[in-house]
């Protein structure tokens, strides 16, 4: 009799147990869920909207600061893109005036940096009149609008790759080399996820 006691309290207080243990597990769940931050909602538009372009990370770092301003508006996430790409593109430009200035380069390498700054300030024009024409995008002539400015985004991301031509083989300085290639490439990922953004943007205004 005592042992049959026995087993039934042990089995009452092993069930105790396990309930304890459950409910101390589901609660555990329950406040990881409540306490997991919910990324904002224009945040999460800008990464979805990022993962379309060619270099995504990039993309986000880039514009994420600008969430607040951007909302979920496509156009305003292009004019943004695009205004990055152009403030790179100039400090850019203004970093290479610097290093030709220094009077620490050979002539080969003043001359490809020259050059690359010219290509790059094409680039600079280019994308001032991408966002010049932005302005204009209303009314019946939206489409001819982005044209214009897929053009135009389109002639600043050749201008960005080809500022690299002048340093292509060994005979130029490796530190001025990847010195200015680092920033170029930026720029030009800059570039290219900007006109990822406005060729979806097109895809956005004249969906069916």
């Amino acid at each position: 009799m005592e042992n049959h006691i026995s087993t039934a309290a042990s089995s009452i207080l092993l069930a105790g147990l396990l309930a304890l243990l459950f409910t101390g597990f589901h609660l555990k769940e329950c406040d990881g869920a409540r306490v997991r931050p919910q990324e904002p909602t224009n945040t999460r538009f800008i990464r979805t909207s990022c993962s379309a372009t060619k270099y995504p990370i990039l993309c986000f770092n880039s514009l994420s600061s600008y969430a607040s301003t951007i909302q979920n508006s496509p156009m305003k996430l292009a004019h943004a893109a695009l205004s990055v790409s152009l403030s790179t593109a100039r400090s850019t430009s203004t970093m290479m005036s610097r290093m030709c200035t220094a009077g620490r380069m050979k002539p080969r390498e003043v001359a490809a940096v020259s050059d690359c700054m010219e290509n790059l300030g094409d680039s600079v024009d280019e994308l001032q009149e991408s966002l010049a024409e932005m302005a204009h995008m209303r009314g019946k002539n939206m489409g001819l609008t982005i044209n214009d400015i897929q053009t135009w985004v389109s002639a600043a991301l050749t201008d960005d790759d080809t500022c690299m031509d002048g340093f292509a083989g060994n005979a130029m300085n490796g530190e001025v080399k990847n010195a200015v290639r680092g920033h170029v490439v930026k720029v030009a990922r800059l570039t290219s996820n900007a006109l990822a953004l406005i060729n979806a943007l097109s895809s956005t205004q004249f969906s069916p």
